[in-house]
């Protein structure tokens, strides 16, 4: 019998990750040489090479997400896409969304709502529980939220730390915003 916690999750899934798979198609349809230079003025080395690596992982990780199969490691893609992006991108402009260039809310909404899923599990509606793949034990609790949060957030450091040479005052909370 599904019940409302099945239904809410499917709807968190689908909304987030065909959300993700849309922007990652943006950035192929764009032309994925517009974003590599986006990549390259927010200071990342190889900027083609990165967009390249965003457009597959949002893709990719979005649509695995929104059909809930292997749910931690879809969300750990999502996590790491939101934390590059919170870092490099949105970091310097402060909190809130409706500023110029738009602040960390939104990027950390959608990383947390997909460590969240990973932590509850994908729900009934989704290949995981239909495939069985749910019943080995990774695929929620403690485990689901690890795997989301601590992969996630690992492959945006090795991104940031080998990629990434932020231009002066990224790092500064809500520098971009200051006058």
């Amino acid at each position: 019998m599904t019940n409302h916690v099945d239904v809410a999750l499917l709807v968190v899934r689908v909304v987030i990750g065909v959300s993700m798979a849309l922007h990652g198609i943006n950035k192929v349809r764009g032309g994925l040489a517009g974003a590599g230079r986006w990549f390259t003025s927010l200071g990342f080395r190889w900027g083609y090479p990165n967009a390249v690596v965003a457009a597959t992982f949002e893709i990719g990780g979005g649509l695995f997400f929104a059909l809930g199969l292997l749910t931690p490691l879809a969300a750990a893609s999502i996590v790491g896409l939101m934390t590059v992006a919170l870092i490099a991108a949105h970091f310097r402009v402060g909190f809130f969304v409706f500023r110029p260039d738009q602040g960390i809310e939104y990027v950390l909404t959608i990383a947390v709502v997909a460590i969240a899923v990973s932590a509850i599990g994908p729900g009934r509606w989704s290949l995981d529980s239909g495939w069985g793949i749910i019943d080995h034990g990774y695929q929620h609790g403690w485990w689901g939220l690890v795997l989301a949060a601590v992969l996630g957030v690992a492959g945006a450091v090795g991104q940031l730390v080998t990629c990434w040479k932020p231009p002066a005052g990224a790092l500064r909370f809500g520098s971009a915003t200051r006058k």
